[in-house]
């Protein structure tokens, strides 16, 4: 497994990190996750079976730990979050060939597991607030972090399809217009405040996949402190024990 997790980081950032390199400096919103948020998880990981797993897989990750670590009865996630049979201890994957996904999108999209480490997450809730509508491009969007996009804006039933708020700038002695905001046209389902928790929780449930003991090694690390702690005590009163009638 370790083998794997390593291939998987490796790969994602030959993929990845190029074009995030190649796009433009863009100032990250701040996700503001919560791990512990159990409830934000769960929708995160609605979104994600719901609207992400057609593409984008987690090979690395299992239901079965999701299922168990968020929060969600076995018996709700196998009926309400496996679309396709699966057995709840299978990896999170899908049925899409990597030939033909790079056919369609130029690229294979990536595995996501890893997605939050490798980026960040303030990066992927840009990302997810970033879409906007560009007829130039073969999915009609596009997208301020990430210039040029494969994919298509995915969550746009949710958001609606935002229109471009751009500005003219200098660059390289000439003039340029450059996209620096978007503005939702109202079509969505959701109304902009529902979008943006939609988009932190599905960035929640991306970082969570990433490390997924992560809560349980920091409440690890704070026993360990503790013990280090108690141990020096002892140890500072022992040393003045032994040393108390030594001049």
């Amino acid at each position: 497994m370790m083998k794997k997790l390593i291939i998987g980081l490796f790969a994602l950032s030959i993929n990845v990190l190029p074009a995030m390199a190649a796009g433009p400096s863009v100032p990250l919103m701040e996700a503001g996750n919560d791990l512990t948020d159990q409830p934000s998880l769960q929708r995160g990981a609605k979104l994600f079976m719901n609207y992400c797993l057609g593409c984008h897989q987690m090979e690395y990750q299992r239901y079965e730990r999701t299922f168990r670590d968020i929060g969600i009865p076995t018996e709700v996630g196998l009926e309400q979050l496996i679309f396709d049979g699966s057995k709840v201890g299978s990896h999170i994957t899908n049925a899409m060939e990597k030939d033909d996904a790079a056919k369609w999108f130029g690229a294979a999209p990536p595995d996501l597991t890893l997605i939050a480490r490798v980026k960040s997450p303030d990066y992927i809730y840009t990302y997810l607030k970033s879409f906007y509508k560009d007829e130039s491009r073969p999915f009609g969007v596009n997208n301020i972090v990430f210039p040029s996009v494969g994919m298509p804006h995915v969550l746009q039933e949710l958001q609606g399809l935002p229109t471009p708020i751009t500005e003219q700038v200098e660059e390289h002695g000439h003039t340029v217009t450059k996209v620096i905001d978007t503005e939702t046209d109202g079509s969505g389902e959701m109304s902009v405040d529902e979008y943006d928790q939609a988009a932190r929780d599905l960035t929640n449930f991306l970082e969570y996949v990433g490390e997924p003991s992560r809560l349980d090694s920091e409440a690890l690390g704070l026993k360990v402190i503790g013990f280090l702690i108690i141990l020096f005590i002892l140890a500072f009163m022992l040393k003045k024990e032994y040393w108390r009638d030594v001049h």
